[in-house]
């Protein structure tokens, strides 16, 4: 019992301090963006080519991770990489540093996340309700960061941006210190996973349903992900309100985590995912519409904890089951750099080209609303398959 309530701190601490980073970059790096004087478009191309990043990087560092059998000095290495080239920042204030120094930093944190994923999936044995738990504190990290974020660059000004992403680095990188090893794959593992390609899992039907419909998913985000923030700034709401606005729907997430387990009990996982999707959609729609009332503003957050919560722990109860012990590394990397990867770049992309600066900002909305709901029309048509889920 001693032995778990260790892991259990050592593994919830990776994941506080690393979406606690999330809850600084998601928001504010528009808004910091926005601070050095570039325009809607010029914010989207960059969110575009540091998101791209994320297309090959993750498969690489998960080969590499698989290859050496050693993914947690993968994890240590990404995380002491991405610290060196965010304090780049310091330095630079043009376009194409900028973005250099920040597309460097996500090609080194995409190591991070999952090996991360596979190292806890392995230390709990694949419990979804544990895992739930832990993953919990990655939401609550999320939140600590993105009220404190608002608050300080509402008083400081966007350059603290810089030093918060900084301190936040050093403390993932301490915690990732802390972590041990598990049990090395025997090698009569890795000879069977010869006589199962991945390839034959990545063009499975099932497989290329549930990737699309993630990568839409993920293009519906990048409103939220790169402007949302900017958004409610512009329409004079406060640095402290925009943080507890954006923490209400983490709140939503956390509780969401909690009763992951229960859920995985009474529906599938194409329900799970449909059920995500459409709610996505519905918010998407409805966050232009209601951006004047703070309370219906509210209300919409909560969905989040379908949004994201749930989606993103049936994805990995899908990516979990589909991929053999020996392609975990590989598969989360396809997953995570394919549909964060494209999804997310395309999404940026089309977004600063939509935003025109705030003008075009309900026409954004209505095409991330729009993209959600394709992505909940594939599911529904999907083949079920029962067994694809971890207990």
């Amino acid at each position: 019992m001693v032995f778990f309530n260790v892991m259990f701190v050592r593994l919830s601490s990776n994941y506080f301090f690393y979406f606690a980073l999330l809850g600084l970059i998601s928001p504010y790096v528009a808004i910091f963006l926005d601070g050095q004087g570039f325009s809607s478009r010029q914010v989207g191309e960059i969110l575009a080519i540091i998101t791209a990043t994320k297309i090959i990087a993750p498969s690489l560092w998960a080969t590499l991770a698989d290859k050496t059998d050693k993914p947690l000095f993968i994890i240590r290495l990404g995380a002491l990489l991405a610290l060196v080239s965010f304090s780049l920042l310091y330095w630079f204030s043009l376009y194409w540093p900028i973005t250099f120094c920040l597309a460097l930093f996500t090609l080194f944190w995409t190591a991070i996340l999952p090996q991360l994923e596979v190292h806890t999936l392995k230390s709990i044995k694949q419990s979804n309700k544990i895992y739930a738990r832990i993953r919990l504190w990655g939401s609550l990290g999320f939140i600590v960061l993105a009220v404190l974020a608002g608050e300080a660059i509402s008083a400081l000004g966007h350059q603290v941006f810089i030093t918060l992403g900084v301190i936040t680095l050093v403390f993932l990188l301490i915690s990732t210190l802390f972590l041990t090893a598990r049990e090395p794959i025997k090698s009569v593992q890795k000879n069977t996973s010869i006589t199962t390609p991945i390839l034959n899992k990545i063009i499975d039907g099932r497989f290329i349903c549930f990737f699309i419909a993630g990568l839409l998913l993920q293009v519906s985000f990048a409103p939220y992900y790169g402007f949302f923030a900017l958004f409610l700034r512009d329409l004079q709401y406060s640095g402290l309100t925009i943080g507890l606005i954006i923490s209400l729907g983490v709140v939503a997430e956390v509780i969401a985590f909690i009763y992951m387990g229960v859920l995985f009990k009474y529906f599938s996982l194409n329900i799970l995912l449909v059920f995500s999707l459409g709610i996505t959609a519905i918010r998407w729609f409805l966050i232009p519409i209601v951006t004047d009332s703070i309370v219906l503003l509210a209300i919409i957050q909560l969905g989040h904890a379908a949004s994201f919560a749930i989606y993103h722990s049936a994805s990995m109860a899908f990516v979990s089951s589909h991929f053999t012990k020996m392609q975990q590394s590989r598969g989360q990397g396809i997953y995570l750099g394919g549909v964060y990867g494209i999804g997310g770049a395309i999404g940026a992309y089309i977004t600063g080209i939509l935003w025109l600066d705030g003008e075009g900002a309900s026409n954004t909305f209505i095409m991330a609303g729009t993209s959600a709901l394709l992505g909940a029309i594939i599911m529904v048509f999907t083949k079920n398959k029962s067994s694809a889920s971890f207990s």
